[in-house]
């Protein structure tokens, strides 16, 4: 039997715990915003680890090497697009303090730059974006020197492939060869990156894959691995093989969920409530009501109910995969508030007839609409509520899986609506 409601207090409430959900708590932090983050579980896990800005554009097939001149052409034909609501001096802080916040908590990641990185995918193709976890940044530069390297598997380990990794960059990289091994003390059976990652968290575990790395790598310079380089001391785990093997080393994301999403995910859950947020994680808010004195989300545990009272609220739930927008016969809807959805007029309009058409599908730039100050819009444009913003991918138009700029969307926009927020609660 449920007992009376838990009360929380607090000037921000941030719903969504995907990359826009916990970089506007980030960012509130820094600016000493008392915040509460609720929201059921993101799409954290299956990220990458790398952070991208632009690395396609509408209309194009090549990859985009300098994203700020990108973002320059993308305010020039699609205006609409959330990038295009921020400057580049934002995006650029935005990136900035993000990605420093990380470091401080032992992530380390490469500083935004005028040029995206050229960085491996998990099947040894090539993409372009603007940050890469440190565990991560030796493989491009290897790239870019054609260094003598050996992309090292492991029995047992689906999803990840160092003949597939090779295959695809051979004509690209040469001196790029592949070698599989057993995981220590994992000679049996399936095994998994979750797993060996924490497995490498202690000394012992790493000293023997030092051996077995050594053994195969013969006069590559550099080793490639699959992202397993420990859970949350990554950086500590990666400058401790080195040491042991006395070579460069990089990993490569795996297929999601992957490693460094969890890492991400695991990193904001223990050190959020730490810097003061309260943090509700794993739970869906099932109501959300604004009066004159502030807002007030409804949701539940096993314990009971839960009430957070908030002045401002940021709406970071993101599309299909996080619940944000549910489709339905009718049509895509905004699950919380109703919010209108712009999206295409029909259902049948949702795909383009070819799955691969280079002009991707419409329904893919479906999302709610928000003003200049990022608060969102009612169907008549005018603002849902004085209290209420909104960053990330739940934003319409965009298309963010081909434009290669999820993370960007969502750093950023979260950087503008918690410079809104701030503004309203300093009013």
């Amino acid at each position: 039997m449920s007992g009376s409601p838990r009360h929380f207090t607090t000037q921000l409430a941030v719903i969504g715990s995907g990359i826009a959900g916990f970089a506007a708590s980030i960012f509130a932090i820094n600016r000493k915003i008392v915040t509460a983050q609720v929201g059921n579980t993101g799409a954290v896990a299956y990220t990458t680890g790398y952070l991208d800005l632009i690395g396609k554009l509408g209309g194009t097939t090549d990859p985009v090497t300098d994203p700020w001149q990108a973002l320059t052409r993308l305010r020039e034909t699609e205006p609409k697009h959330p990038l295009c609501r921020v400057a580049a001096d934002d995006i650029q802080r935005a990136f900035t303090e993000f990605t420093d916040f990380l470091g401080t908590c032992g992530l380390a990641y490469s500083s935004p730059g005028a040029c995206n990185i050229t960085a491996l995918t998990p099947v040894g193709t090539l993409k372009q974006t603007l940050c890469v976890p440190a565990t991560m940044a030796a493989g491009p530069r290897a790239l870019a020197a054609n260094a003598p390297c050996v992309i090292v598997d492991f029995k047992g380990l689906k999803g990840f492939s160092g003949a597939e990794v090779v295959a695809n960059l051979r004509d690209r990289w040469p001196q790029l060869t592949t070698q599989r091994i057993v995981f220590p003390g994992m000679d049996r059976g399936e095994v998994y990156p979750e797993v060996m990652a924490r497995a490498l968290e202690v000394p012992a575990t790493r000293e023997k894959l030092a051996v077995a790395l050594n053994d195969v790598a013969g006069s590559a310079e550099v080793i490639g691995l699959p992202a397993i380089l420990g859970m949350h001391r990554p950086d500590h785990v990666l400058a401790e093989l080195e040491r042991l093997t006395g070579r460069e080393i990089f990993e490569i994301p795996t297929m999601p969920p992957s490693v460094p999403g969890i890492r991400l995910r695991e990193l904001f859950q223990q050190v959020l409530p730490q810097r003061g947020v309260t943090l509700i994680p794993q739970q869906r808010v099932t109501a959300l009501s604004f009066a004159d004195d502030g807002a007030t989300l409804a949701l539940s545990d096993s314990y009971g109910p839960i009430r957070v009272h908030a002045q401002a609220v940021i709406l970071a739930t993101g599309r299909f995969l996080s619940g944000g927008l549910e489709a339905h016969p009718a049509g895509i809807r905004e699950h919380l508030l109703d919010l209108p959805v712009t999206q295409p007029a029909d259902r049948s309009d949702w795909y383009r007839e070819r799955y691969t058409d280079p002009r991707g599908h419409p329904i893919h730039r479906a999302g709610i609409e928000v003003d200049d100050s990022f608060r969102p819009l009612t169907r008549e444009g005018r603002r849902h509520h004085e209290r209420l913003f909104a960053a990330g991918v739940i934003l319409a138009h965009q298309d963010w899986i081909r434009g290669r700029s999820g993370a960007g969307i969502a750093i950023a926009t979260a950087f503008r609506a918690v410079t809104e927020a701030e503004h309203f609660l300093l009013s």
